[in-house]
């Protein structure tokens, strides 16, 4: 590395990290003629990053205009389902397909996604130093002009911080406190391998395509937390995210969550016969709007989880992570035009995120997370085993008339659920809706 660097060890732009937000700023700033390291901790990008989620294809054609062609794609998703679990009963199929959109979200392994990610960050220029745990950034006058690691020290005009969820640069310099708890959700994955003619059958697909599914209530009852499967080629992934403040109450350990989301019937068919590939887990900032920490100072920005961007309500994270790393890298870019790499400069990044979708977004969603978790045996419990009760009830013909289930069903309905409670569930579902529109 040091001989890549130069001999004082001064490069333009240093980022650490090597997720989707890292990778993203050095393409960006590489780009735009300047030289810039991009350091990674693990053994190879990817290495210590669990994910079983989409990509969408908007945010990656803006870093990799011909991904499609070139990069290790799974399956493009043509079908998004949403599932109501109960304790064993389910109301699926509330599936949405548009032919016009098939390939707005694609699955990748992010092992091998991320892999491919930094061969073509090298393409462009980016001097990849990877195994490299940076210690602490380097402060002059309050300035940050470089990182410290375990080797040596190595010197830029910025730094761009993308080291994860629990970023301690981030912390070092102040821009953000401790995560809390009830700020944090631990997601656990099982990827069980499966034929891909099996993959097919059973979530109805052709031709390799691919499906996401999001799984309500079930295990999740009286939690913040939701489930999810997703198909690769010749397997399937699937997991779950759940508050850590949940697990910490509840004293509920995550494995034993997903072995109950395993064993309802809905999943369970679709992995029988499945072979156990490996099992990960990876916490994930949910704090949203409420919680964004700093996001520039003297010659630093952060990015993508470090700065805790990410949507939890449409599970985006990913795209949050390409597009917040390109507009990092796009701001430093200016900063050099100008020579300024202070705070005053560094802000048109900030206002760059204000004007995109990814603040407005985390805005628009930014009491959702407070109001679901403090009315969530009522959203991810109580209604999602009614509903099921419901339909269990109207496909049901067993000789009996109808009418008394019905009347019971209501009944039961009223008197398992008081009038304090369904009038609290209301105003939240009203608190939703208004915060979303206004």
């Amino acid at each position: 590395m040091q001989e890549e660097v130069s001999k004082n060890n001064k490069v333009d732009v240093i980022v650490v990290g090597a997720g989707p937000a890292g990778v993203s700023a050095a393409v960006t700033v590489a780009r735009g003629g300047k030289k810039v390291v991009l350091v990674e901790r693990g053994t190879f990008a990817g290495s210590k990053n669990m994910y079983g989620g989409i990509i969408y294809s908007h945010a990656a054609k803006e870093i990799f205009p011909n991904f499609e062609e070139e990069a290790p794609i799974e399956r493009f998703v043509k079908k998004h389902t949403y599932v109501l679990l109960s304790k064993d009963d389910s109301t699926t199929q509330i599936t949405y397909e548009n032919p016009q959109n098939e390939k707005n979200a694609f699955v990748a392994i992010r092992a091998n996604w991320d892999k491919w990610c930094v061969e073509q960050a090298k393409k462009e220029g980016v001097y990849y130093a990877p195994e490299t745990l940076v210690r602490e950034l380097i402060l002059e006058k309050g300035k940050v002009v470089g990182i410290r690691t375990d080797i040596e020290d190595y010197f830029a005009d910025i730094v761009i911080i993308a080291d994860g969820v629990n970023s301690l640069l981030a912390k070092q310099l102040n821009l953000r406190d401790d995560i809390k708890p009830k700020n944090v959700v631990l997601g656990v994955k099982e990827v069980i391998k499966l034929k891909p003619e099996i993959i097919e059958q059973r979530l109805s697909l052709k031709n390799q395509e691919g499906a996401a599914v999001e799984l309500v209530g079930g295990p999740f009852s009286g939690m913040f937390g939701l489930g999810f499967i997703y198909t690769n080629k010749d397997s399937i992934a699937v997991g779950l995210g759940v508050s850590l403040e949940d697990l910490k109450t509840k004293k509920i350990k995550p494995y034993e969550l997903l072995e109950k989301l395993k064993s309802h019937p809905f999943v369970s068919d679709l992995i029988e016969g499945g072979e156990l590939l490996e099992y990960s887990a990876h916490m994930i900032p949910e704090g949203g709007y409420n919680c964004l920490p700093v996001l520039y100072t003297d010659g630093a920005m952060v990015v993508g989880d470090a700065a805790m961007l990410v949507n939890n309500v449409h599970f985006e994270g990913t795209n949050f992570a390409m597009i917040s790393g390109k507009m990092a890298g796009e701001t430093a870019l200016a900063a050099f035009e100008e020579n300024d790499f202070s705070a005053n400069m560094l802000c048109l990044y900030k206002k760059k995120l204000l004007n995109s979708f990814i603040l407005k977004d985390l805005k628009t969603y930014k009491d959702v997370v407070k109001i679901l978790t403090k009315r969530s045996s009522s959203f991810m419990g109580y209604y999602p085993e009614k509903i099921n009760e419901f339909f269990g009830i109207f496909t049901c013909a067993d000789g009996l008339e109808k009418k008394s289930k019905f009347q019971n069903f209501a009944k039961n309905f009223f008197r398992k659920r008081s009038l304090s409670e369904l009038f609290l569930d209301m105003t939240a579902g009203i608190k939703l809706i208004l915060g979303i529109l206004k």
